[in-house]
């Protein structure tokens, strides 16, 4: 999943002017030098790109590893943001062409206004509600701590597992934290007492806090296959770059086949440059947690957890079905059926 950076919160994206003009003025030359860049695919075949840092982005990471796209006449670049805020402004102001983000910042984007569409999956599953010992049941955590992040599939998560189990998450507080490791060390440390986190952090705790209880890993709620970080790109690029977005989809359906088929090579290209973790770990991750260029099936699953976002408060207009374009993704699975049938993951 999307390794988080510092939280998002409406402030980050409230007063943001998604206009190109709007950004740049307020931004700044360096803003300039980056914006420039991100718009030379046409005359270079460069995508410029933010992700994060969990295994959600898997796929993506190897594409722009090994450049599995540059067959096809493009190259994924990334740049770095320091805070996923900054990340997730970043594509909405036009900095960046596409970002591989969690969809529910992408649902926040869309309600600010920004021209963006999800146009290819990013990861599935790997959610993880962890509780201290004792706090086993819903009805011993009113008034408990949860550690998480702000309009963050990880925020919605507790919120609608509490809510199935007739649990307000008035009735809980609630602290956004700045980083994964750091949410880690604090409920190591007892103070949190609720945590919702990915993997393979949420294995690691269960193993190396004796008593902790997984309250829900998602699947409980969501069901198998349930989807976390997508795609996004610009409608701009869509316009002026069709066949860009649909060489970077094949490289991301190429670096999925061979996660597939050859995980422990591709753990060894990751591991370290992209992952700051153990190879164990690592394995533990790839294995509850696969990327998934093909989320179409997911298409509904996205839409209906945007009532989760009104009711918090995030957004105030649900985003209609217009929000989420497969039509290029269609396309590369219609010209690559050799390669999408060899996918073990895939909504067809």
């Amino acid at each position: 999943m999307c390794e988080r950076t510092g939280h998002l919160s409406l402030s980050a994206l409230e007063g943001v002017d998604f206009s190109r003009r709007g950004f740049l003025r307020a931004a700044g030359v360096g803003a300039l030098t980056v914006a420039i860049g991100g718009h030379a695919h046409a005359a270079d075949s460069h995508i410029k790109s933010v992700h994060g840092s969990g295994f959600c982005n898997l796929n993506y990471f190897l594409t722009e590893a090994k450049q599995m796209a540059k067959d096809d006449g493009v190259i994924l670049d990334f740049v770095v943001t320091p805070t996923s805020a900054e990340m997730v402004t970043f594509l909405g102001a036009g900095q960046v062409d596409a970002a591989l983000i969690p969809y529910t910042s992408f649902i926040a984007l869309f309600d600010k206004g920004a021209h963006v569409k999800i146009v290819g999956g990013g990861g599935m599953q790997g959610c993880i509600l962890v509780a201290q010992p004792g706090f086993e049941t819903p009805d011993k955590l009113k008034g408990k701590t949860l550690g998480t992040f702000q309009m963050d599939t990880l925020e919605v998560l507790p919120y609608d597992w509490l809510k199935q189990h007739n649990v307000s998450f008035k009735d809980i507080n609630v602290r956004y934290m700045g980083n994964t490791p750091e949410a880690v060390e604090a409920f190591k440390a007892g103070a949190l007492d609720m945590i919702c986190t990915i993997e393979p952090y949420g294995t690691a705790l269960l193993n190396d806090v004796r008593g902790s209880v997984m309250l829900s890993d998602g699947l409980d709620i969501y069901g198998k296959g349930y989807t976390d970080c997508v795609l996004a790109v610009r409608e701009r690029l869509i316009k002026e770059n069709p066949t860009g977005i649909k060489s970077l989809l094949k490289g991301m359906m190429k670096a999925q086949h061979m996660a597939e088929t050859e995980p422990e090579e591709v753990l060894k290209v990751l591991v370290g440059p992209y992952y700051k973790t153990s190879i164990e770990n690592a394995r533990i991750a790839m294995s509850k947690q696969p990327s998934v260029v093909d989320a179409r099936a997911q298409t509904q699953f996205i839409l209906d957890r945007v009532d989760s976002l009104v009711e918090m408060g995030y957004i105030k207009n649900k985003p209609t079905r217009a929000a989420i374009d497969w039509t290029l993704l269609e396309q590369v699975i219609a010209e690559n059926s050799e390669l999408y049938s060899q996918l073990k993951y895939r909504s067809a």
